[in-house]
């Protein structure tokens, strides 16, 4: 019988396996070390049953992974693994609000994923809509997600939060080209005319990245506002 890989080899193995993507798709084979490998590698690979079992003998929900400082949670949602993120959401003393080493949140995960079924169960459970910084509208409307866009806006998303250079949810879907999401935020009250650490307004967005349509939606709404000459 071959020798069981050292707990340090496992890890790297597992990380370099989250960092080439699809983990949920992992090979059943590769053998991990210790609860915390045992843990994760189940999380990546949608393992529920291993999940929920090494939460009753008292790992902890909150820990943290390596490669980007997810919580089992947020990396559910990275991965697609949404039995594994049931049981997280569900396990006690879950943080909703922990954040992953660049900041991001579950809910903005869920949000950035289009992952509406997610982004519905993490507000009901109490996750924080509202942030500062970048927040989850900020992901679903640079993803074009109309769905989770309007079910924020209806939970009081804040609808010109700026992230750390002062970036808007709707200079976010004008980037992306989402002119149905520039749309919905138009008319749900986004103030157009607002400008990131840049200088840049929603219409320089579109009109950089080449999407003349939105550039020429905005600017007549604006003129019509009596904003523009």
């Amino acid at each position: 019988m071959a020798d069981r890989p050292r707990p340090d080899k496992a890890r790297r193995r597992l990380i370099g396996a989250i960092a080439a993507g699809g983990v949920c798709a992992l090979a059943p084979d590769i053998a991990v070390g210790g609860a915390y490998e045992d843990y994760f590698r189940a999380v990546a690979t949608d393992g529920a049953s291993t999940v929920r079992s090494l939460l009753q003998r008292g790992f902890d929900v909150n820990a943290t992974e390596p490669q980007r400082g997810d919580t089992g949670l947020i990396l559910a949602l990275r991965e697609d693994c949404m039995k594994v993120f049931d049981v997280l959401l569900n396990a006690p003393n879950v943080n909703l609000e922990a954040r992953s080493g660049n900041g991001d949140t579950a809910l903005m995960i869920a949000a950035y994923k289009t992952n509406l079924p997610a982004v519905k169960a993490l507000l009901d459970k109490g996750a924080e809509v509202n942030r500062p910084g970048w927040a989850a509208l900020h992901y679903a409307a640079a993803a074009g997600s109309n769905d989770i866009v309007a079910l924020l806006l209806e939970r009081y998303a804040y609808i010109d939060a700026e992230s750390p250079n002062k970036t808007t949810p709707i200079m976010m879907a004008a980037r992306g080209g989402h002119i149905l999401t520039v749309k919905l935020l138009l008319d749900e009250g986004a103030d157009v005319t607002l400008k990131n650490d840049q200088g840049m307004t929603a219409i320089d967005f579109a009109e950089k990245f080449n999407h003349k349509d939105i550039a020429e939606g905005l600017t007549y709404r604006l003129r019509k506002m009596g904003k523009l000459p």
